[in-house]
């Protein structure tokens, strides 16, 4: 007797018999677009923190995108500095590192404060502010004074910035004493003092130092911290009224900082022709850069065309050697950074958490953006350095460091779900039956 032949196909024999491997196969081919479909539906679930793992996914994306930055950071000080470091006589690899020797201090520190229960911190508050400001009072002493800024204390060869120090003091000291007042803050009087004379006070000691830059981003990390600690929104306005009328006093007052404002404005100034010099090398970098640059290493105006290449016009220098590409890299990256930041605050019900949090976003992602749109001709060029990427030890470690705490809060996050209750639950019901 012969058989008669049947359809075939995945699944089946000629027999007419199933076939699992062959089933298997359809299957897998059926269901691939559906699978990648999933996948992608799962990665934006877990990126926009309602997946699973959403509270991994915040500590795991803060971490990456700081270290990723830091990592651009130090391969670029070596492709901006080689070519001056040469001029200077010293080794192409000498300003690289010693950025990769603060990156390795500012990454220990970052891990340690990681695991530090924030609370724990507050203890550091009042004497870290009594610190910030005795350094700051000790730089207009004793500081150098490097490009018409007198903001460093040279110990031993290493210079350190006491004003990227007072951010951090700032913030935390913030925190802690708004949280003390949390039930007084609809009192105006309660919600400004003492934390705007103070911050005013601390603004002033930069401000004597010739840095407008940071005493711009300190004004912003004040009012962040205000901000988060829900203080009445009608105090921003005449807040931001008394600001605005600081700088323009400040500007008014200085020749140099007046010659800058009119040169953005596409004005000369008479006796400082060269103001505009470094804000035009850099949009000539960025314009040259095209969509993929002209290659690592490759940069042409990093040859004594662009001044501090290595440090406040760095994204200038990123957009010359990888193009468009490469400055959207580094933005998608501080991007990531403000979402998973921002995720980690708006969950925080505790104020000394909320104010600490967001304290810390308003000063990493304020002085990004105030950096990149310097640079981009967007705003005068006031001197502030690009955070994790541009050379500094003091600002990279502190960066860092206020990295780790963030990254604390998101570990208190994911400790709820970490805990292994079923196991308790196990234990306890053993304990009954025994």
């Amino acid at each position: 007797m012969v058989s008669t032949p049947t359809r075939s196909g995945p699944g089946r024999t000629r027999g007419g018999k199933a076939d699992p491997a062959g089933r298997a196969a359809g299957v897998a081919r059926a269901s691939l677009p559906s699978r990648i479909r999933s996948g992608i539906s799962g990665f934006w679930s877990t990126l926009e923190g309602s997946g699973k793992s959403s509270g991994g996914s915040t500590y795991y994306l803060i971490l990456g995108a700081s270290l990723a930055l830091t990592a651009i950071g130090i391969i670029m000080v070596l492709s901006a500095s080689s070519v001056e470091a040469i001029a200077a006589g010293e080794s192409p690899y000498s300003i690289a590192t010693k950025q990769g020797m603060f990156a390795a201090i500012g990454i220990v520190a970052m891990l340690v404060l990681s695991r530090v229960n924030v609370l724990w911190l507050k203890r550091f508050a009042w004497p870290s502010i009594i610190l910030a400001g005795a350094l700051l009072v000790l730089v207009l002493v004793i500081g150098k004074r490097v490009l018409g800024n007198q903001n460093w204390i040279e110990i031993g060869g290493f210079t350190f910035q006491p004003s990227e120090y007072a951010k951090f003091a700032l913030v935390l000291w913030m925190a802690t004493v708004l949280s003390v007042k949390a039930k007084l803050l609809d009192k105006w009087t309660h919600a400004l003092i003492p934390v705007v004379p103070v911050s005013a006070a601390i603004i002033t000691l930069i401000v004597l130092g010739h840095d407008l830059g940071t005493s711009l981003v300190v004004m912003l990390i004040m009012a962040a911290g205000l901000f988060f600690g829900g203080v009445n929104l009608k105090l921003f306005a005449a807040a931001g009224g008394v600001a605005a009328a600081a700088a323009l006093i400040l500007a008014f007052t200085s020749g140099n900082r007046m010659c800058r404002i009119t040169s953005w404005m596409g004005q000369s100034c008479a006796g400082a022709s060269d103001i505009g010099f470094q804000s035009e090398q850099g949009l000539s970098a960025l314009a040259s850069g095209g969509w993929l640059g002209v290659g690592l290493g490759q940069s042409r105006q990093k040859y004594q065309w662009i001044p501090e290449a290595h440090n406040d016009f760095i994204f200038a220098v990123i957009g010359e050697e990888l193009g468009l590409v490469g400055t959207i890299v580094v933005l998608v990256l501080f991007a990531l950074l403000a979402v998973a930041i921002y995720r980690v605050v708006s969950h925080q019900e505790d104020l000394f958490a909320r104010v600490l949090g967001g304290s810390i976003m308003a000063w990493m992602l304020g002085q990004a953006a105030i950096n990149m749109a310097m640079v981009a001709g967007l705003l005068p060029v006031i001197g502030v350095p690009l955070p994790f990427i541009s050379y500094g030890g003091s600002a990279l470690v502190m960066s860092l460091c206020g990295v780790g705490v963030v990254l604390s809060l998101a570990r208190a996050q994911m400790a709820p779900a970490s805990r292994s209750k079923p196991r308790w639950r196990f234990a306890k019901t053993a304990r009954k039956r025994t």
